[in-house]
């Protein structure tokens, strides 16, 4: 899934960190691109490293899933320089439907923003899953 991500990894240069069941780790360093008039990194750019955390926290158990819904609290501007690390949680995982919590920290471990999202699983897996091989009969 990384590796096809040109929105995170190529355009906005975040990095995937780690990915394991139920949890996802992600950074970015804010650069001239991401700030906004107040020469603070702008909202949005938050908000995706946020967004695409949870996109991997939610989609790490192979099961197709996408956001049906979020919200996010800033709590501190983040400037030019600053190293970002958001780190998603998995709260909730009740049949097809989840609830992640990620946590974006500056480089002084000051949180910058919280979010939340909720998650609903699709058909079909990230990775494909081998299909047994096929018998033969006579």
């Amino acid at each position: 899934m990384y590796a096809a991500d040109a929105a995170s990894k190529d355009t906005l240069g975040m990095e995937l960190l780690s990915c394991q069941p139920g949890r996802a780790t992600m950074r970015m360093v804010v650069k001239p691109l991401h700030l906004n008039g107040h020469k603070i990194c702008h909202g949005g750019f938050i908000f995706t490293l946020a967004d695409s955390t949870f996109a991997y926290a939610c989609n790490s158990r192979n099961h197709n899933t996408v956001a049906n819904g979020c919200n996010i609290e800033f709590l501190r501007p983040a400037h030019e320089g600053d190293v970002l690390t958001a780190e998603g949680v998995e709260q909730s995982l009740a049949g097809r439907h989840g609830i992640y919590d990620i946590r974006v920290s500056n480089q002084k471990g000051q949180a910058v923003a919280l979010f939340r999202g909720k998650s609903t699983q699709i058909s079909g897996t990230v990775i494909p899953v081998d299909e047994p091989p096929a018998t033969e009969t006579a």
